[in-house]
C-alpha cells in the first residue's frame, strides 16, 4: 500500500476526507448547522441533591431530571457511529486484509469520538421507539430500534446503498454513579460485514467514566481493551484505550497491534480517539520507542503533576482535569488513518455537538408521513428541549414515561408479551452471542401496528 496515495499523507495532512469520500455518491444535502435554541444553564439546579440518592445504583432504572438531559434520543446518539462511514467504503476497495482491518480500526476508534465533551445524557428510548437515517450523499441507510426497556437494549442495523457493507449491533448501555463520576458500559457487540470481501469484524467499545459530575469542570474518558476481530481470515486488531493515570500523561490515548491469525504483528496503531489514528510499522514502532526511553522522554512534564491519582470513587475533592497534550506527535514513516473533523464554532452554545449530531433531530420538510410514526424526531420532549421550552420539555418527558408504564400495566393484565416490530432476538452468527437480528422491511414504508407510543 502507497501510504501517501491510499489514506493521506502524514506530513502535509492531505487526506481522503468525508467530502473527498463524495466520489462515491454525487447527491450533496444541505443540512442545519445550529440548533433553534442555545443549551440552557444548569447553575440553578442542585445536581448533588438528586445523586446523593444514586450512588452505586444503576442509572438506567432511574427516572432522570431534563436538566441532565441533551436533545437527542439515545438511538440518536447510536447513529453518530456512522459519521466517518467513508472509512468503510475506502476499506471496501483494498485487495489487503491487514490494510482493510487498519481502517476498520480507524472506523472503531472515530465511532467514540462525538463522546468528548459530551456531558449531556440522551433520552432514553421508549419501548417501540425508533431512528431512521438515510444519507444518499454518503451512500449509507441505517434503522434502529428500542427493544427493550428493561433491561435497556437498543438495536441497529446500517447497510451501503450499494450493498458493500453492512454494520448492526444491540448496545445494552449499563450506568452507574460512584460518587464523583459516571462510568457507562456499553455492553453488546457491534458487527461490520464487508460483503465484496466475505468478511465479518466484530469488536465491542470502551468503558467511558464522566469526571466530576458534582464539583469541578465535567471531562470524560475512555479506557478498556477492544478486540476487533476478522472472523474470515483470523486477523485481529488489540486496542488498549488508556486510563488518564497519575500523571494525566496517557488522557485520550488509543494504542494497539493488528496480527494476523499465525500472531504475527503487522501494523502498530497509535493516536487519541479525540483527535487522529496513525499506523506505523512494529520494528519502526519500537526503534523510536526505545530512543524515546533512552533520552527521557516526557519525564519533566510528569514530575509536574500533582502526586495524585485519579479514580471514580471516594474523596470530596475534584478529579482535575488533566493538561491535555495538544497533539499527538507523529512518528516518521507513520500512515495517518483518520483525523476528526473540528467541531463548529458554536458547538459550546449547542450541548457540545459536533456538526453531524447537529443534524439528527432536524425534521426536514417531507419527512413526515414517510419517517416511522414512532421515529424521535416526533418525540415531543426532545423537540421541546431543542427550542429551549425546558419546562415544556419536562411536562412532555413525565407525560411520556407514564404513557409507557400504563400500556406495560395494560399489557401484564392482559398478559400480553411486547413485540418488537424490526428485529428478533437471536444469536451473532460470528460469536454466539445474545443479539438482536434485523428483520427486514422497514425501508419498504409500510408500518402497520405500530404502537401509539408519543
Amino acid at each position: 500500500m502507497n501510504s501517501e496515495e491510499e489514506f493521506y499523507d502524514a506530513e502535509t495532512g492531505i487526506c481522503l476526507s468525508a467530502e473527498q469520500c463524495n466520489e462515491f455518491y454525487v447527491c450533496v444535502c444541505v443540512f442545519r448547522t445550529t440548533l433553534p435554541a442555545p443549551m440552557f444553564s444548569r447553575n440553578d439546579f442542585s445536581v448533588w441533591g438528586f445523586l446523593k440518592k444514586c450512588i452505586g445504583m444503576e442509572l438506567s432504572k432511574i427516572t432522570m431530571p431534563i436538566v441532565f438531559n441533551e436533545p437527542l434520543s439515545f438511538l440518536q446518539r447510536i447513529t453518530e457511529y456512522m459519521e466517518h462511514t467513508y472509512l468503510i467504503h475506502k476499506a471496501c476497495t483494498l485487495s489487503d486484509s491487514i490494510e482493510r482491518m487498519q481502517l476498520v480500526a480507524a472506523f472503531a476508534i472515530s465511532a467514540v469520538a462525538s463522546q468528548w465533551d459530551r456531558t449531556g445524557k440522551p433520552f432514553n428510548p421508549l419501548l417501540g421507539e425508533t431512528f431512521e437515517l438515510t444519507r444518499d450523499e454518503e451512500g449509507y441507510r441505517m434503522i434502529s430500534e428500542q427493544v427493550s426497556h428493561h433491561p435497556p437494549i437498543s438495536a441497529f442495523y446500517s447497510e451501503s446503498l450499494n450493498q458493500d457493507f453492512s454494520f448492526h449491533g444491540s448496545i445494552y448501555p449499563k450506568l452507574k454513579f460512584w460518587g464523583k463520576s459516571v462510568e457507562a458500559e456499553p455492553k453488546g457487540t457491534m458487527t461490520l460485514e464487508l460483503s465484496k470481501h466475505r468478511e465479518a469484524y466484530t469488536w465491542t467499545n470502551p468503558m467511558c467514566c464522566v469526571h466530576n459530575v458534582i464539583l469541578g469542570k465535567l471531562w470524560i474518558e475512555q479506557y478498556g481493551t477492544v478486540e476487533i476481530v476478522n472472523h474470515s481470515t483470523g486477523d485481529k486488531c488489540v486496542l488498549n484505550f488508556k486510563p488518564c493515570g497519575m500523571f494525566g500523561k496517557e488522557l485520550h490515548r488509543v494504542e494497539g497491534h493488528i496480527q494476523d491469525k499465525s500472531k504475527k504483528k503487522h501494523q502498530v496503531i497509535y493516536g487519541k480517539w479525540t483527535e487522529c489514528v496513525y499506523s506505523i510499522e512494529p520494528k519502526v514502532y519500537e526503534a523510536n520507542k526505545k530512543a524515546e526511553k533512552k533520552s527521557g522522554g516526557d519525564s519533566k512534564k510528569h514530575n509536574a503533576w500533582p502526586k495524585k491519582a485519579l479514580s471514580v470513587t471516594g474523596g470530596d475533592d475534584a478529579d482535575e482535569m488533566p493538561d491535555v497534550q495538544e497533539t499527538v506527535t507523529m512518528i516518521p514513516g507513520s500512515t495517518l488513518l483518520w483525523r476528526v473533523a473540528p467541531r463548529p464554532p458554536n458547538s459550546t452554545q449547542m450541548y457540545n455537538f459536533t456538526n453531524f449530531a447537529m443534524t439528527l433531530n432536524e425534521l426536514e420538510p417531507g419527512m413526515i408521513g414517510v419517517i416511522a410514526p414512532t421515529d424521535c424526531r416526533l418525540r415531543p420532549d426532545i423537540r421541546a428541549m431543542e427550542n429551549g421550552d425546558i419546562d415544556t420539555a419536562s411536562r412532555e418527558k413525565e407525560r411520556l414515561e407514564e404513557k409507557q408504564r400504563a400500556a406495560r400495566r395494560e399489557r401484564a393484565k392482559d398478559e400480553e408479551e411486547w413485540s418488537t416490530r424490526w428485529f428478533q432476538q437471536g444469536k451473532n452468527p460470528y460469536t454466539g452471542a445474545s443479539d438482536w437480528i434485523y428483520k427486514g422491511g422497514y425501508f419498504d414504508r409500510r408500518y402497520p401496528h405500530l404502537p401509539d407510543i408519543y
